[in-house]
Parts: structure tokens; C-alpha cells; sequence
């Protein structure tokens, strides 16, 4: 099986695979000693929970680990992962890297569909099968339908949380959580891929001109508002973790349009990962008087 470390991937190319298993899981509420003694402080403890994995072999039997070049902590991890493996440390399947490219330009947009074919190549996937994973996934995709639920809805934005302890909270104030968690926001399928053309250029398309991981270049003060406008959220919950600093840059612009929309804010920065704070009463306080 393959496994997958990041956003902005061709999910269509692991589609056509027949063998993806989605993104490789983590445990963040526990030790993690062999982790500890190979990475810095600065790695998120979803990165951890997958080094820690890794060393006990929780991985041996899969073929490969796909990493994503559009995030920090992941392409940062794919490096760790193989100078531990190179140096005999630890084993495990092969780590891959998918060099996602997200400069909104012409050439960046061909070294994304250079990436795409790399990864088809080393994967064993050609044009036709290729083809088929596109027409499997836009099935997929046209087949999401939204959920309709009654209650305010808080968007919880920023650093997607590892898991859903902060919609939990939400919840349990009497409110609808909105927002992916990060496992969700790594395997995001995106808007349909244009089919009857190059399988190949028309993934790399899709996937420049819709890049959503830390690295990307986009108005994300302007997503966050289209987010909230299609879901009709009526409070938002900017929460950043201690790691995520990419994300903190646009904090100023989300705040003022949101102030703009009249949408009240609750923004929490630098966090931990396990949300094992103060998150539940402030979130609550946030919340409080407005029945669902």
C-alpha cells in the first residue's frame, strides 16, 4: 500500500494506483522517545507521531510514503526520514517526495506537471490508466454532497487541527463545526480535473491553480471569506499551532475582513498541538449566548 504526507498532491495519480491508503496516520497524546532524539522542537507532533512509527516498524509492510513539497514540516520530514533510513537507523518503505510547485506562474505550472509525470513514472501508472484515475475521481468528486444541518455554524480556520478535539468543543457550546482537520485538508480532492485532454498537464492544472498548503501563494484573507460565506458561518475560530508560522503572516488580513463581513472572531496563536489547554473554556466563553 501507499500512504501520502501532505496537501497539494494528485490524488487522481494515487486514485489510478489501485494501492493508496490515504494519509499515513498519527497518535499525537503520547511519548514519543525515538522521535525525540532526532527531531527539533520545531516539528509538529503529527511529524513526530510518524518518525516515532516509523522506528517501531509500524510501516515495514507498505511500499511507499508519498511527502509533499507544499508544506514545510512534510518536505522538512522527507528529508529526516531518509537520512535515517540512509544511515541504517531506521527501515521502512521508500520515502517519495512530490515536488508541488505553487508560484502562480507559467513555469512553475510545467515543473508541476514535470512532478506529476515523474511520480506516474516511478509508480507505474501511464496515460490511460492515468486517464481512468481522473474519470474515478471526478465521480467521486460530483458525488460530495453537503451536509444540511440545523444550528450557527462556526468556521474553525487557520492551522487545520490534528484531529476533531476543536469541533468537539464547538459542539459542545450548542454550535455546527465547520472546517477540515488536517487529515481531511491533506486528502481535499479540489475542483473536477478537465478529462479528454494530457492526463498529466490537466492534474498539474488543477492542482496549480488550486494549491491550499502553507506554502501556497493565495489571498488567504479572501478564502477565508468565501468559506464563511458558502458554509453561512456566523462566528469564526482563527486557532494557529505553536509550529504553523507560515499561516500567522495572514492573520491581520483575516481578522480586518472578517471585521469587514461584521463575523466575530476568536484567534488563539501558538497552541499545542493537542489543543490540552485553556481551548474548551475560551471557545465556550466565545460561544456562550447563542442557542442552537
Amino acid at each position: 500500500m501507499i500512504y501520502y504526507v501532505g496537501p497539494d498532491l494528485p490524488h487522481d495519480l494515487l486514485a489510478a494506483t489501485g494501492r493508496c491508503a490515504g494519509p499515513l496516520p498519527w497518535r499525537i497524546d503520547r511519548a514519543m522517545p525515538a522521535a525525540d532524539q532526532w527531531l527539533e522542537s520545531k516539528f509538529p507532533l503529527w511529524a513526530r507521531s510518524i518518525v516515532e512509527d516509523w522506528a517501531n516498524s509500524e510501516w515495514d509492510s507498505c511500499e511507499a510514503v508519498i511527502f509533499s513539497r507544499a508544506d514545510d514540516a512534510a518536505q522538512r520530514l522527507y528529508y529526516y526520514i531518509c537520512e535515517l533510513r540512509r544511515q541504517g537507523v531506521i527501515g521502512g518503505p521508500e520515502p517519495l517526495i512530490f515536488d508541488a510547485a505553487t508560484i502562480p506562474r507559467a513555469s512553475s505550472g510545467r515543473q508541476m506537471a514535470a512532478a506529476v509525470r515523474a511520480l506516474a513514472e516511478r509508480l507505474g501508472i501511464d496515460a490511460a490508466g492515468l486517464a481512468r484515475g481522473i474519470r474515478e475521481t471526478n465521480a467521486r468528486r460530483a458525488a460530495v454532497v453537503a451536509e444540511q444541518e440545523d444550528g450557527p455554524v462556526c468556521l474553525i480556520a487557520g492551522t487545520p487541527p490534528p484531529d476533531r478535539r476543536l469541533h468537539e468543543m464547538v459542539e459542545a457550546a450548542g454550535w455546527r463545526a465547520a472546517g477540515a482537520t488536517l487529515a481531511e485538508s491533506w486528502g481535499a480532492l479540489g475542483p473536477m480535473v478537465g478529462e479528454g485532454d494530457d492526463p498529466f498537464v490537466a492534474i498539474a492544472a488543477q492542482l496549480h491553480d488550486n494549491v491550499m498548503g502553507s506554502r501556497a501563494f493565495h489571498d488567504r484573507a479572501a478564502a477565508l471569506i468565501a468559506d464563511v460565506r458558502r458554509i453561512g458561518a456566523r462566528r469564526v475560530l482563527l486557532w494557529f499551532a505553536e509550529e504553523d508560522e507560515a499561516r500567522l503572516w495572514d492573520v491581520p488580513a483575516q481578522r480586518a475582513a472578517l471585521a469587514a463581513e461584521g463575523i466575530p472572531a476568536l484567534v488563539m496563536t501558538r497552541r499545542d498541538w493537542r489543543a490540552n489547554g485553556d481551548e474548551a473554556e475560551e471557545i465556550g466563553r466565545f460561544l456562550e449566548g447563542v442557542a442552537a
